[in-house]
């Protein structure tokens, strides 16, 4: 009887880790940029997820967008990550937007550090030929 319970409780633990690691939400909320220069807000919509600049040491206009009625609005609000979706274990399929050079890369998110720390790998193409910035919980 003793052994029964114990490998149920540890069954039951094991499939509450397993969710708490395949939880697609844990992105979620306040994310300082690696320069500490920003702050973004990653939220959800339906099953994507976003991100918008909610606060920056120079916030300013999004003067280097390609698209000449974008020029004027106000970096703080801007969406720059777009339509990612959570695949297990990283956020694919999303494009992130660098408002310092008005160009779109295609994005990969990874939660490091038990949801500390988040990898941003922006890339033309294929992942191994981008850069990645470490971006830290507010």
């Amino acid at each position: 009887m003793k052994k029964t319970i114990a490998f149920l409780l540890y069954l039951t633990l094991s499939q509450v880790s397993l969710l708490a690691a395949g939880n697609g939400d844990s992105i979620l909320g306040e994310w300082i940029s690696e320069k500490k220069d920003g702050r973004i807000t990653i939220f959800k919509q339906g099953e994507r997820y976003f991100g918008k600049i909610t606060w920056g040491k120079k916030p300013g206009k999004d003067v280097n967008n390609p698209d000449a009625r974008l020029r004027n609005r106000d970096l703080i609000g801007a969406v720059i990550l777009k339509d990612f979706v959570f695949k297990g274990s990283t956020w694919e399929n999303g494009t992130i937007y660098d408002p310092n050079s008005g160009k779109t890369y295609d994005c990969i998110l990874t939660a490091k550090e038990n949801n500390q720390k988040l990898d941003i790998r922006g890339f033309v193409g294929m992942a191994m030929f981008g850069r990645t910035s470490t971006w830290s919980r507010n």
